[in-house]
């Protein structure tokens, strides 16, 4: 008999662990509280497949971001999916930008980032995008963008196909572990299993306490907002356009990126959400608030960051601040070319007791219980890849 399998999550990257399993003949049964998949994290991002410009060399994410945006690619053209390699360009605006561009380019060569190019020329920054304003960039262009909703709606199917059970409308609310098997508590269900994986991104740090976990690291919920560009403005843009990230913060900062649909948004800012899935401002549980003030990182982390957060918050509440984040990258810029925001998105930003905020992907095993602690960006392109690192590192090495 096949071991039989929980996965708590239905985004992207429980969807592709529950695809993984079942394609070597496990018995998996996937557990989503919404009522459709991808309904978070997954469904509220911007699309990019990314090729790996960001991460330390050698770090997880760095590793698996590799492997896993072949595994998307493959994949999409697998199953017919839009899959477009726009190109990203990563722009440094003015000549104080010039030592972390370098390090971005020195993280890239190490990542292997395909085909990445150093420009110096202004005039060959205006080939790639003719609207752009900087003095250097580094241009990776087999950065791609594509519809993760999709994608995981199709790795689903093929979850079905193989025997696999996804059930909606099942938020797991108890987790005993009973001589070395799992019981998994709904308010519609009470099933027993030999393991349990927990992706559930927002709410992960709440389902690990379920089985005993450290209260470390515990999620720290970030909305990023998005604005629109008017349909007859999308021509400022053909691919992407990125700032040099600053390396003090963990967020990229504001930038443009044409969708696969063919619209183009910038955004997203950071700023922190009310409440675990607040998309917006009126969103708020004072219980999730409170969690967040009240944990020993929150005033360390204040402390250090409390500028950005303020920056980040006043951009949020005056386009016009906003507005001119953006337009140093795109001076024809007009205020009017933002049209409208569109649906935001909530990073579950993993943090530590002391303030510090987690980078790399983190897991933790408990007995049978498999629990994904962090897995910011790039979870979405790195989502295959962190199914088979997963498998290979945490579950029964018999059965793998």
């Amino acid at each position: 008999m096949p071991e039989t399998t929980a996965i708590i999550g239905g985004g992207i990257v429980g969807i592709a662990l529950a695809r993984a399993l079942t394609a070597r003949g496990d018995d998996v049964t996937v557990l989503e509280k919404e009522g459709r998949l991808a309904q978070h994290q997954t469904g509220h991002n911007s699309g990019v497949v990314h090729a790996g410009l960001y991460y330390k060399p050698g770090s997880l994410k760095a590793i698996l971001c590799a492997a896993g945006r072949s595994s998307i690619r493959d994949f999409c053209i697998e199953k017919g999916l839009p899959y477009r390699e726009v190109g990203k360009l990563v722009v440094a605006v003015d000549e104080t930008e010039l030592a972390a561009l370098a390090e971005i380019e020195r993280r890239s060569i190490e990542n292997r980032v395909p085909d990445l190019d150093r420009i110096d020329d202004v005039a060959r920054l205006r080939e790639i995008e003719p609207h752009v304003a900087g003095v250097a960039a580094v241009h990776s262009p087999h950065t791609a963008v594509v519809d993760y909703a999709t994608i995981t709606e199709a790795m689903a199917q093929d979850v079905r196909a193989a025997g696999g059970s996804i059930r909606l409308g099942h938020e797991v609310t108890g987790i005993r572990l009973e001589g070395g098997r799992v019981r998994v508590l709904t308010p519609v269900s009470d099933d027993v299993f030999d393991r349990v994986i927990a992706c559930a991104g927002l709410q992960s740090d709440i389902v690990a306490r379920l089985v005993g976990a450290d209260p470390a690291p515990k999620i720290l919920p970030f909305r990023g907002e998005y604005w629109e560009l008017a349909p007859e403005r999308t021509g400022l843009v053909n691919g992407m356009i990125y700032p040099v990230p600053d390396p003090r913060f963990p967020f990229l900062g504001v930038h443009f990126t044409r969708g696969v649909y063919d619209n183009v948004h910038v955004g997203p800012n950071a700023v922190p959400a009310l409440a675990r899935e607040g998309y917006g401002w009126l969103s708020i549980s004072p219980k999730d608030t409170w969690d967040s003030l009240s944990w020993p990182g929150a005033w360390p982390l204040a402390k250090q960051h409390w500028r950005m957060g303020v920056d980040e918050i006043s951009g949020s509440l005056v386009k016009r601040l906003y507005f001119g984040k953006a337009r140093r990258f795109v001076p024809e810029l007009e205020m009017s070319d933002l049209t409208h925001k569109s649906a935001a998105g909530v990073r579950a930003q993993a943090w530590g007791r002391a303030g510090e905020l987690l980078d790399d992907f983190a897991v933790d095993q408990i007995g049978p219980v498999t629990v994904l602690r962090n897995a910011p960006s790039p979870a979405a392109t790195s989502s295959i890849a962190i199914a088979d690192y997963v498998i290979a590192n945490y579950l029964n090495p018999t059965a793998a």
